[in-house]
This record gives structure tokens, sequence and C-alpha cells, in this order.
């Protein structure tokens, strides 16, 4: 997977992630380069996991602007975007490895 492929999916999960929340997420400065959009996907996934948790302790203290449905539904999202920031931390470190044991 190149970069830019990579860099095409994370903004396709980032707009599949902005029209399922209704709104848009804060804006990020805008990221240079392949380090830019991996510290932009980080932050995007730590903003998802905590709505998620804002959503859930809202829930649980009794608010009834939250329903079950939301604190369900943004729980999923929080973990299939760390889902798939665990899966891209796995390829780049296969990735590294590989290049590692190169022989030059």
């Amino acid at each position: 997977m190149n970069a830019s492929a990579l860099t095409n999916a994370l903004q396709q999960l980032s707009l599949l992630a902005e029209q399922a929340e209704g709104t848009s997420l804060q804006r990020i400065a805008p990221a240079t380069g392949f380090a830019g959009e991996l510290q932009s996907s980080l932050q995007r996934i730590n903003q998802l996991q905590q709505t998620a948790t804002r959503q859930s302790n809202a829930f649980q203290a009794g608010s009834e602007a939250v329903s079950l449905s939301d604190v369900m539904a943004d729980s999923q999202k929080a973990s299939v975007a760390f889902q798939m920031g665990v899966q891209v931390r796995n390829r780049l470190l296969s990735a590294y490895k590989d290049v590692m044991a190169m022989q030059v």
C-alpha cells in the first residue's frame, strides 16, 4: 500500500465519520506528508474516543439529551476507528521490519 492510497483511505474514513456524526469534527491543522497524516489520524481517533466517553458518562448520569442508541453508535465509531489505527500500526511495523531485513 503506497502513501497516496493510505492518505485517500484516511480521508474517506474521516469523511464517513463526519457524515455519520452529522456534524464536522473539529478541524485539525492541515497535515504535511505522511507523518502529518498519521498525527491527524491519531487525533481524530482520540477525538472519537473522547466523544464516546462523554456520551457514555452523560447517559450514565441520567441526561435525557443522550439516548442509548447515540451512546452505542458513538462507541462503535470509536471502536472501529481504534481498530483501524491498530491495523495501520501493525502494517507500518511489518513494513519497517521488512525494510530492516533487506540486505543492502
